[in-house]
């Protein structure tokens, strides 16, 4: 599935890039110690993965942390605060509110610490294949293979001879077939540089987060393979048992990395879809029956040429068209922590805490009917103090609004000069549409587009 991937920095000045894809409720996941956004679509099969099968059912962001991939690599720190610090960066560009953080490797201690740190935003924590602590092997032929392996790194990590990566390509996953082989082999070079990687496992070894396990809240699904070399299945079970009321699930595998179709990777994602559930039907019932007041940008939908498409289709194709834009925009109010006031016959009308939200929630409306088969919809929104009132929104800022919306056309997302200024640095485009009259609005009112096709 395409991503959308944007950039962001972070507190301490790194440039951090991550991506998105998929609709639905929101769920970050934090990466292991190599990563590469680009890379990971090359993987043979990778249409079999659980990166690829959670896409398909929530809205999935990933980034590459520092040092890795396309986010910037002249860094030095790999502290474990400064990789919340890459979390954090992510979560607020993407505006995200409450999410799932899904986490595996070395990306688990940082999603725990970030899970005890932020319990009011974070709705679930998966930990797949991690540890709370890595105590250095004690068995004379464990630890000659550790120095072995770490041998390697500084002469070969960055060579086009894959020999010298090879031996953690075995590590990660035994059972890969040649092709798989190649393409970690590669991931691993393309993600970064043997310092890079020399810092970060010096870090990890002394990483430890034991002391954190009893104080997380948020309830937690553990899954490890049996038999996983890189991080031995008792790191699994030692999370498990010291998280209150975690859930622990046995993959049957030797790989750290699942390969792409292997029973695993199914026994994964129903596990995954069953702990997470649907957390967003209470809250948007409640947003139903509670409508925001106080400041909130409005999105309404309007579905172009509804009437004469009914004409020309009649009435039960036509209505395939509006339970196609309803479940689309659904779907986005739910990834982007929307909130439906009603439903207007040609259209939806929504209102949302940011105006960073409500122009990703109106980007992904426009991307996923673009793909749609003969529907077109226009899009306006504006912000302001809403009357909320008997599960409704009332007042100038609502009706100004709807009037942004008429002025658009198919395929177009327009804003009122309100929403662009909440929404500056957001990485947005805006196109200057110039001064509109409006019906029912004494003065003129500027208008922007905003731009979401690329190129």
């Amino acid at each position: 599935m395409e991503q959308d991937i944007r950039f962001c920095k972070t507190s301490d000045g790194v440039r951090i890039a991550y991506g998105a894809s998929g609709v639905g409720y929101p769920l970050l996941f934090v990466h292991g110690w190599v990563s590469h956004l680009e890379w990971w679509s090359k993987m043979p099969g990778g249409e079999n993965f659980v990166h690829a099968s959670l896409a398909q059912r929530y809205r999935y962001y990933r980034y590459d942390a520092r040092g890795w991939g396309l986010s910037d690599r002249d860094v030095t720190s790999f502290s474990l605060d400064s990789k919340i610090k890459d979390v954090e960066a992510v979560v607020a560009d993407a505006g995200l509110e409450r999410f799932a953080i899904a986490a595996a490797s070395e990306g688990g201690p940082t999603a725990i610490k970030y899970a005890v740190q932020n319990p009011e935003r974070v709705s679930h924590l998966i930990l797949l294949g991690t540890f709370a602590h890595m105590p250095m092997p004690t068995a004379k032929e464990e630890v000659e293979e550790i120095q072995a392996m770490l041998a390697t790194i500084k002469p070969g990590w960055g060579k086009d001879t894959p020999a010298f990566r090879q031996l953690w390509t075995y590590r990660f996953m035994p059972d890969a077939d040649i092709e798989m082989i190649r393409w970690f082999n590669e991931l691993q070079r393309a993600s970064g540089s043997a310092e890079t990687v020399i810092a970060v496992l010096s870090e990890t070894a002394g990483t430890d987060v034991r002391d954190l396990l009893p104080q997380v809240k948020t309830p937690t699904l553990v899954l490890h393979s049996r038999g996983d070399l890189a991080v031995p299945f008792e790191r699994g079970r030692e999370i498990a048992s010291m998280i209150p009321g975690a859930r622990f699930v046995p993959l049957e595998s030797n790989n750290h990395l699942l390969l792409p179709g292997e029973p695993a990777n199914e026994v994964f994602t129903r596990a995954v879809t069953d702990f997470i559930g649907d957390p967003t039907k209470d809250a948007q019932k409640a947003a139903e029956s509670e409508p925001r007041s106080g400041l909130v940008t409005i999105l309404f939908t309007d579905m172009e040429g509804s009437t004469a498409m009914t004409q020309q289709l009649g009435d039960d194709r036509a209505q395939d068209h509006v339970r196609q834009h309803n479940t689309i925009v659904r779907e986005a109010l739910k990834a982007h922590a929307g909130s439906e006031i009603k439903h207007t016959g040609d259209g939806i009308m929504a209102s949302f805490a940011s105006a960073r939200g409500a122009v990703d929630c109106a980007i992904a409306i426009q991307r996923a009917l673009d793909q749609a088969d003969g529907v077109r919809v226009c899009i306006g929104l504006n912000a302001g103090e809403p009357v909320a009132e008997e599960h409704d929104l009332y007042g100038t800022s609502v009706q100004l609004a709807a009037r942004v919306c008429a002025e658009a056309e198919g395929g177009e997302i327009l804003v009122s000069n309100v929403v662009r200024e909440l929404a500056a640095g957001k990485g947005f485009l805006f196109n200057d549409r110039g001064d509109h009259a409006l019906k029912g609005f004494e003065d003129p009112v500027r208008l922007y587009e905003v731009r979401w096709q690329d190129g």
